[in-house]
């Protein structure tokens, strides 16, 4: 695959990451040295994004998420990847103990041209608009198909053996 030579990809990151800042309202103090190591990991809050949670077997809104944007040495050759660390119940993507795996496949369109931005636009896409047709397999991911499929009551949220929630 591609990459781009490391002092562009430095420019283009830093670039970048102050935009998705802005976007998302966050501060991160980011310079040459801390992009020296690839694969890139940062956290990020997204807030005001509304999507769902399971707790004691009921689901619940939630609006605030936390995430890890994983990028490689081949962006912008190569899309970065997510993983979710707050509890969610969505069908396209696991809760943190299932591995917190973002379906990122919304985003074939993905080109040298794409940014950070538009990328964690997409995700938010996917968080207000759940694809239940196509989750995955986990447990939660399933059940949670179910429930936006309309094939489940309020109680949905997955069920341990004890029968309580898992959150």
């Amino acid at each position: 695959m591609p990459s781009l030579p490391h002092d562009v990809l430095v420019r283009r990151l830093l670039n970048e990451i102050g935009t998705l800042c802005s976007y998302l309202g966050a501060s991160m103090d980011v310079d040459h040295q801390a992009l020296k190591e690839f694969p890139l990991e940062m956290r990020f809050k997204m807030r005001n994004v509304p999507a769902f949670t399971c707790h004691g077997g009921r689901i619940r809104n939630i609006n605030d998420h936390t995430f890890r944007l994983i990028i490689g040495e081949e962006y912008p050759f190569e899309k970065p990847r997510v993983r979710w660390e707050t509890p969610i119940f969505h069908p396209n993507i696991m809760d943190p103990e299932d591995g917190g795996h973002v379906c990122i496949k919304l985003l074939d369109t993905w080109t040298f041209n794409s940014s950070l931005v538009s990328f964690i636009r997409g995700v938010e896409h996917l968080i207000m608009n759940p694809n239940p047709m196509s989750p995955f397999g986990t447990d939660s991911c399933m059940e949670a198909a179910k429930h936006f499929l309309g094939e489940e009551g309020e109680n949905c949220c997955f069920q341990d053996a004890s029968g309580a929630g898992r959150r």
